[in-house]
């Protein structure tokens, strides 16, 4: 049986668990979330086939098919070795909605040329959403990078009551919100040249692709490479009442 929790207190993780600061509960929860190598080749090899097939087909049936295709083979690799499917999953997921996406351009009367960007815009939406909760949640206050740490130490919210905690994980949730905001700021101009004509489709196309890809895992790993600067700084106790050390 657990021990009762004490108000205000962060309830230390289970015995069996070797966490002992913040910095080590985030640095392990990222490296869940990179995937490695493998994972980025998952995430990128889809997106350059649809680009590369695209450009030289003009064929959107094709460039769909085969980067939908290709997601599905890394998905059965997986399965197959037992290993976590996640990072396929993700792939097809995300392929899956820019599918969607295309179809319904296809519905509205929308050109190949609008099919075809269609194929980026849930990729903008979704960057743009990510980064306005990842900024409200600091702004507020409870920045989302906290709940991490609730997750291993068991209460979701117990963090909040340790003012360094907060500060540490608020620079951290800034951190994870500046490559969504610079994806925004590339792609969106390029995405709406395209779409209104200011700039020609196909160069829209590439331009997108090349930056979904440039900004996607090389931006993320930048990122992530300086939180890992600032957590390796850095010692502050997931227990409020031991010393906390932010020099």
């Amino acid at each position: 049986m657990s021990e009762a929790a004490v108000p205000g207190q962060v309830p230390q993780p289970p015995p069996s668990a070797s966490v002992a600061t913040v910095e080590e509960v985030v640095r392990a929860q990222l490296s869940k979330a990179l995937g490695g190598r493998r994972g980025m080749l998952e995430a990128a090899v889809p997106t350059l086939l649809f680009t590369i097939l695209w450009l030289t087909t003009r064929e959107l049936t094709v460039a769909l098919g085969v980067s939908i295709g290709a997601a599905a083979v890394t998905l059965a690799i997986r399965l197959v070795q037992r290993s976590s499917p996640q990072f396929a999953l993700n792939a097809m997921f995300g392929i899956g909605i820019g599918w969607l996406f295309v179809r319904l351009a296809a519905s509205r009367g929308g050109s190949v040329d609008e099919q075809a960007l269609a194929y980026f815009l849930p990729g903008l939406i979704y960057n743009s959403g990510y980064s306005v909760v990842l900024a409200v949640s600091c702004l507020v206050g409870w920045p989302l990078v906290g709940f991490m740490v609730g997750s291993v130490t068991g209460d979701p919210t117990a963090w909040h009551a340790n003012r360094q905690v907060v500060k540490l994980c608020t620079i951290l949730t800034w951190l994870l919100a500046v490559p969504c905001l610079v994806r925004v700021v590339a792609q969106a101009p390029v995405w709406f040249a395209g779409h209104s004509g200011a700039m020609d489709a196909d160069t829209a196309v590439a331009v997108l692709g090349v930056l979904k890809i440039v900004l996607g895992w090389p931006l993320q790993l930048a990122a992530l490479g300086t939180m890992v600067w600032v957590l390796s700084r850095n010692s502050t106790p997931v227990d409020p009442a031991e010393h906390v050390d932010l020099t």
